[in-house]
């Protein structure tokens, strides 16, 4: 099947609109910080035939995939295997100093999601892998192995911002004392057992405890929380960043980190604001911006996406 069939891009329109005015200068770069199966770069290649791409994946089957489909992109393509708080290398590496446009699409991807053996998705029975890299990191069936019981209930807690933590945790420790939890299916039992009936008719209880997982496997938030800032050092002015965020605690940390940037740093009081204090960045929509309800239909991946975009407007002092 044509990778295009399996593989729609979130919110591809609204981020080309974003991004386009610094991508058609001639010699315009952009990072395309979580590349995946390439479907936004690919369009952006298409549209902005004077840009070039830096494309970044920790996941090395994600780099292959998107290396065959941009290929007939020739020299405008420059594809690395890093995690994404690597930009600032990532971008040296290629030889450039500034970058006109970022991208990232944070979560778990299509590709990650859809390959029964990645662990990734609680509906199918796979190994309990869940990395993002499958070259280094220890595996989730790693951390339900060593993981106390306070430990396991803290990342269920703050990750999954589960309820349930505490009993989910303490079932984890029982099963495992019986035998090793090794597969998506098995924890899916043991969760489903643990659960009360009446929770169980409003929700699967597997889900934030899956993206709880996952979320400590790769270390999603810390790196999350170094990679913003580190993205924003790279822009140039006049360039600009688009974020997709899954869930909440993605969401806020990028909240925080472009209210930062977009705020001025004056003392209150000060009659006249100083230039040296002035924001050195814009925001460029209202909010988190939401998925319409036409691209939901089309594309169900949509529908927890949140928006963030922002503009350098001067340089460091």
């Amino acid at each position: 099947m044509d990778i295009r069939d399996i593989h729609t891009p979130v919110l591809l329109e609204r981020c080309a609109e974003l991004l386009g005015p610094a991508l058609q200068k001639p010699g315009s770069v952009f990072v395309d910080g979580t590349l995946g199966m390439g479907g936004h770069s690919e369009a952006f290649l298409e549209r902005f035939p004077e840009a070039r791409l830096i494309g970044l994946d920790r996941d090395t089957e994600a780099l292959r995939i998107a290396g065959e489909r941009l290929q007939r992109f020739g020299d405008r393509v420059t594809l690395v295997h890093t995690v994404y708080d690597g930009i600032v290398e990532a971008v040296a590496s290629a030889g450039v100093d500034k970058v006109d446009g970022i991208l990232f699409d944070l979560g778990v991807s299509s590709l990650q999601l859809d390959v029964a053996d990645r662990g990734f998705a609680y509906a199918q029975d796979a190994p309990l892998d869940m990395r993002m890299d499958q070259t280094a990191g220890v595996t989730a069936a790693e951390v339900l192995a060593t993981y106390g019981e306070g430990d396991l209930r803290r990342i269920f807690e703050r990750y999954g911002e589960e309820k349930l933590a505490g009993r989910y945790a303490r079932a984890i420790i029982a099963a495992r004392s019986e035998a090793p939890l090794e597969r998506s299916g098995q924890l899916v039992d043991i969760l489903q057992a643990a659960t009360p009936a009446a929770v169980l008719r409003e929700r699967h209880p597997a889900k934030r405890v899956f993206q709880a997982l996952r979320i400590e496997v790769n270390a999603e938030l810390s790196v999350l929380e170094r990679t913003i800032p580190a993205a924003l050092s790279v822009l140039g002015v006049g360039g600009r960043i688009v974020v997709l965020s899954y869930q909440s605690l993605e969401d806020r940390l990028v909240k925080r980190v472009f209210a930062d940037a977009s705020t001025s740093t004056a003392p209150r009081g000060l009659p006249v604001e100083l230039p040296e204090h002035a924001p050195k960045f814009r925001l460029l929509v209202r909010g988190a911006e939401l998925a319409s309800d036409e691209e939901r239909a089309a594309n169900p991946r949509a529908t927890p996406v949140r928006l963030r975009a922002a503009e350098r407007i001067r340089e460091d002092a």
